[in-house]
This record gives C-alpha cells, sequence and structure tokens, in this order.
C-alpha cells in the first residue's frame, strides 16, 4: 500500500526521490520522509500529511547526497505521526523504508528489547532495521545481513535498505508487495511502481518473491529465495512519464472519466476482427483451456469484484455458462468445492492486490483447469503468474476511485464471454451483434459525458446530505453497488445499494425527504417492475434521482429528479449506465470539498492484507 523509491547515482538524488514520491503519492498519504547518505551519516527528513509537507521541509532544509530512500505511507501499525513515519534508522546506521505487513513483528520486537535495541515508533518495520543492525553487528555483509533478516521475518514486504558503512550498495528485497528496480546510466533505482520512475528510465527489472537484489551504480545481482544468484528479465516500459499527468483536468478523476472512450477503445483494439472475437488476445493456451472450460470462478475486490458480478450475468445469460463470483479477502479463507471444468479468472487494476494474488495462489493448488487475469498492468505479479491474460490497456489510472480501468475490465470481460460462449452454443450473429456494440461503445460513452452540467446542477442536491440509496434491478444492481462505492469513497456520504425488488425487505424503513435514493432504469424487462419499487418509495416521501434510459417512460416531477442517459437495452447497458454515477460522485465530492483523488484512509493499490 505504501510507496517506496530508493536511488544510487553519480548525482544527488534528492530530487529524484521527491518527484518519486509525488508519482507514487496516490498509494498513500499519511507521512512521508527521505533519508540520504550526507556526507558520511544519515540524514532524515519525515512529516506527516502529504507529499507536499516533505517537499516544504526539504525547501528549507535540503538532502544533499547519492545514495537514499524515500517513503509515502499509508497506515497500518501505527497512526499517522512523525514517529511512524519512514523511512525508520537503526543505531544511526541502517535506514529502511517498508511496503507491507510483518505478522511476527511483536515476538521479535521482545527479543530485540532483551538484546538492548529500543524502539521509538509504533510500527512493525523498525523490527526490521534492528534484526539488520543485530547481524552486521556479527560482522556479516550488509547484503548478508538483509538476507538474514528476511529469513526471520514472516508476512509481506517490499525493502529497500541503505547502510552509512556501505555507501555503494542499495539493497532491495521482495516478498508479496512489489517492487522494481529502474536501470539508469550508471545509476540504479527502485520503486514500487514504474511510475515513480518514468522521468529517469524506461527499463526495468521486476523482482520475483523472495528475490534479494544488491545494487550499486554499476551492477546489479539478484538473488532469489534460496540463495542462488539468479537473471531477472528486463522490461522496457511503454508507459511515459506525461500519461501520468493531469492534462489540464482539476483532478485526475475527471480526466480519467473522459479519457474512458479512449480507454475503451484501445481496450478493444486488434481484438476484433471482421465482427468476431480474436480467439489469440488470451495467449497460446486459450484455446485448450476455453475447450475444457465448463465453469466460471470470479476472484476480485472493491471495484473489481462489482465487474465481476456484472460479468456473472453475461456469463449465464450470453453464454450459457455458470459462474460465481467471490471478494477475495473470504474466498482465500473458506473451503471450495471446484466442479470439473471451471476456469479461475483474477480481476485486478494494480495487480498486485494482496487478497486477490493469495486467492490466485490457492487456485493454482486446487482442481482448476486454468487460471486468467483481467489486469491493467502487464508487469504485475498477478499477469506473471497466469495461465491466460487479458490486458485492459487502460493506461494509468492515478485516482483512488477507480473510473476507466472498472469500464475496460467490464470491457474485457465481454470479450472473454464472447470466446467462452461459443464453446456453449452462443451463435454467430449474436457475437456479430455484441461485437457490433462493443464497436459503438466509445461514442455513446462521448454522448453521456455530454450530461456533465447536468448533473452538476444535481450533486447540488447532496450539498448538506450525508446518506443516501441506491437502487437497481438485474445486472444494474451492480451497477448501483459501484454507483454507491464511489460516492461514499470521495464524498464520505454513507451510500448503500439494493436490489430494488428487496426495497420492503428493510431498506424501506430508512426513507424519508432527507435521503436521496438514486436509481438505475434502463428500458429492460425488469422496468416495470423497477417503476412500482420507485413508486413505494415516493409514497413514503422519498426523493428521486432517477437515471433513465430516454425511451423509459420517467418525468421529472417535484419530488423526482430524471436524468435521461442513451442507453439502449442491450449487453452494454451497465458500462453506459456506470458513467453518470461517476460524475455524480466527481461533483458531490467538489461541493463537500474533500481530496477527490487522494480520500482519506484510502490508497490506490491495497498489496496488504
Amino acid at each position: 500500500m505504501c510507496g517506496i523509491v530508493g536511488a544510487i547515482a553519480n548525482r544527488n538524488v534528492s530530487p529524484v526521490l521527491l518527484e518519486g514520491l509525488r508519482r507514487l503519492e496516490y498509494r498513500g498519504y499519511d507521512s512521508a520522509g527521505m533519508a540520504i547518505l550526507m556526507d558520511g551519516e544519515l540524514k532524515r527528513i519525515r512529516k506527516t500529511g502529504k507529499v507536499n509537507e516533505l517537499g516544504l521541509a526539504l525547501d528549507e532544509s535540503a538532502l544533499i547526497g547519492q545514495l537514499g530512500i524515500a517513503h509515502t505511507r499509508w497506515a497500518t501499525h501505527g497512526a499517522p505521526a512523525e514517529n511512524n513515519a519512514h523511512p525508520h534508522i537503526s543505531n544511526n546506521q541502517v535506514a529502511i523504508v517498508h511496503n507491507g505487513i510483518i505478522e511476527n513483528f511483536e515476538e521479535l520486537k521482545a527479543q530485540q528489547i532483551e538484546n538492548g535495541f529500543s524502539f521509538s515508533s509504533d510500527t512493525d518495520t523498525e523490527v526490521i532495521a534492528h534484526q539488520i543492525v543485530f547481524y552486521l553487528d556479527q560482522d556479516l555483509s550488509l547484503f548478508e545481513s538483509v538476507q538474514k533478516t528476511v529469513n526471520d521475518i514472516k508476512g509481506a514486504y517490499a525493502l529497500g535498505v541503505i547502510d552509512k558503512n556501505d555507501p555503494e550498495k542499495l539493497i532491495a528485497a521482495r516478498h508479496g508487495s512489489p517492487l522494481v528496480i529502474g536501470i539508469g546510466e550508471k545509476e540504479n533505482f527502485i520503486a514500487s511502481d514504474v511510475q515513480a520512475l518514468l522521468k529517469e528510465t524506461q527499463k526495468f527489472i521486476f523482482l520475483e518473491n523472495g528475490d534479494i537484489a544488491e545494487i550499486s551504480r554499476e551492477a546489479i545481482h539478484v538473488y532469489d529465495q534460496t540463495g542462488s544468484k539468479t537473471e531477472r528479465k528486463i522490461t522496457t516500459s511503454k508507459l511515459s512519464a506525461e500519461a501520468a499527468e493531469k492534462g489540464g483536468y482539476p483532478h485526475f478523476m475527471l480526466k480519467e472519466i473522459y479519457e474512458q472512450p479512449q480507454a475503451i477503445s484501445d481496450t478493444l483494439e486488434g481484438r476484433l476482427i471482421n465482427g468476431k472475437v480474436a480467439e489469440q488476445i488470451l495467449g497460446p493456451q486459450a484455446k485448450e483451456i476455453l475447450d475444457k472450460t465448463k465453469m466460471i470462478q470470479i476472484v476480485a475486490c472493491g471495484t473489481s469484484y462489482h465487474a465481476g458480478l456484472i460479468a456473472k450475468f453475461w456469463f449465464e445469460e450470453l453464454a450459457g455458462i455458470p459462474c460465481y463470483v467471490d471478494v477475495a479477502s473470504e474466498f482465500r479463507y473458506r473451503k471450495h468445492v471446484v466442479q470439473a471444468g471451471t476456469l479461475f479468472v483474477t480481476i485486478s487494476q494494480s495487480g498486485e492486490t494482496a487478497d486477490t494474488l493469495a486467492a490466485l495462489q490457492q487456485a493454482k493448488r486446487e482442481d482448476y483447469i486454468g487460471t486468467l487475469a483481467i489486469c491493467n498492468v502487464p508487469e504485475s505479479s498477478l499477469v506473471r503468474e497466469s495461465d491466460l491474460v487479458l490486458m485492459t490497456h487502460a493506461g494509468p489510472e492515478i485516482g483512488v476511485a477507480s473510473t476507466k480501468a472498472f469500464t475496460t475490465q467490464l470491457v474485457a470481460l465481454l470479450l472473454i464471454v464472447i470466446t467462452a460462449g461459443r464453446r456453449h452454443g452462443m451463435h454467430d450473429e449474436l457475437e456479430k451483434i455484441l461485437v457490433e456494440q462493443l464497436m459503438n461503445l466509445p461514442a455513446r460513452i462521448n454522448k453521456v459525458l455530454q450530461l456533465d452540467s447536468t448533473i452538476k446542477k444535481l450533486a447540488k442536491h447532496y450539498g448538506d446530505k450525508n446518506h443516501s440509496l441506491f437502487l437497481g434491478r438485474g445486472i444494474h444492481h451492480p451497477v448501483a453497488l459501484e454507483g454507491a462505492l464511489k460516492l461514499k469513497e470521495i464524498s464520505y456520504i454513507h451510500a448503500e445499494a439494493y436490489p430494488a425488488g428487496e426495497l420492503k425487505h428493510g431498506p424501506i424503513a430508512l426513507v424519508d425527504d432527507k435521503i436521496p435514493v438514486i436509481a438505475v432504469a434502463p428500458n429492460d424487462e425488469l422496468l416495470e417492475k423497477l417503476k412500482s419499487n420507485l413508486e413505494e418509495v415516493r409514497a413514503r416521501g422519498g426523493v428521486l434521482h432517477v437515471f433513465a434510459d430516454i425511451s423509459s417512460g420517467f418525468v421529472s416531477e417535484p419530488d423526482t429528479i430524471v436524468i435521461e442517459v442513451d442507453a439502449p437495452d442491450n449487453a452494454v447497458a451497465p458500462i453506459i449506465f456506470t458513467i453518470p454515477l461517476q460524475i455524480l460522485a466527481y461533483h458531490v465530492a467538489i461541493l463537500k470539498n474533500t481530496d477527490v483523488d487522494q480520500p482519506r484512509n484510502l490508497a490506490k493499490s491495497v498489496t496488504v492484507e
């Protein structure tokens, strides 16, 4: 969840580290810090709050040196406070930055206190620094000390380590949490994400679980979990530094909402040929695995889970394939009955979501016929560890509240539904219709984006509201779930979503004129039932905000505001109806004066359990 940057060079690395932290701030923004080897001593500055606070402190008291590490934190152990901010230093000798959770830190801490170490923080991280010093005091090298230490700790970690007595080395270690090495000219870097280093290099090594790397200005030596020296592939990233900029928009979220037509076009590019989906988009094993597929098991978290819920309708209605959807954090802690011919599908924007990765590892030990990942980051752990992969090509998504990642995930899932459906009776004509709907989708979303000013006016009704209720039926219930999630994430308004048919089973007790009820109303076979549900709301004094298809017959009244959406009753309608709910959440957050891109208590990539 936290962001790590490190550098060893023949120039002052402080500006590189600070810029890297700015680009990683989506990973955590409770506090930030930097440690530099300066004139033979470790110098450190830490500040609570965002990276900008650290930048101001560095303006007043510069850190200058050629070896350093930096960190932006999302608190796990210990409250957001300066003493809990990273880097942590032991014995004025070793500085470390850490992303992850050390599960046995209390046991190690007790041992270290007996050995004379003192603690200045409430974090689990400080035990790592002390353990490294413990081994250094036994005349081991820095690399050997880190190697011994990672054998002592249990849990997830990505580490950057420097030692004032070894100014030519930067040590990196990874287990569970992502870490990459950036390769420069007579300088090298580490980071949690390639985005941190795109201004410095396009060449990266992605460390595998259990790897430890010894990095100097001239060389990189990687050792695997057995301690054996190994070679890791050097990858040239296709991302640009400019892709992670706001591009004139006030917030990343708004930029990413408006990027959706292009992002979806990029997801479809090269994958539709003569009105059909090209099967090879899933990789060389696709035919063999899909020929055996009789059932789908989807596992994901958060917004990606909602994408899976929508896909369940598609798999079962369009392809005739049974589909089950689980939250990853629950799936991994229960026993499973794996039906013959089940394909295991994971969905993750980052490809580093800890619970989803753990579920994938569990699935690989069970009787699934294969694993398929839908992801936005080609170099991620999820991609590397799955049999089949379908990249969403959404581009960097910086805003914590997912927008274009979600809609491109849905597009990717529908492509998979089509390829799998061919084996279960989906006829060519249906495939042609679905492909045409996908090809027209970017233009339809562009049309929906023109509702921005109308939805902005609607948002004014939420200025004094603290609660809301979202309703949808059928495949649009997950759309309502996603709309509620977006609103609560960035505006801090309590939002719940229910199947509209469940109103009388509890939620209707909440209805009054102070709680807006947001409904998703496509012109489908459930429209009349939905209208009956909404009449129940009106009868009890409720205020309705209805996002309705233009042909649905809804009209605005004193207690009902209708936003007309051009979304024909077809497979892609859930994608189209998602867009206005994203826009609503954005404008309500602006009205509430919250931090749209970096909402409190949240981080973009959940890389810890």
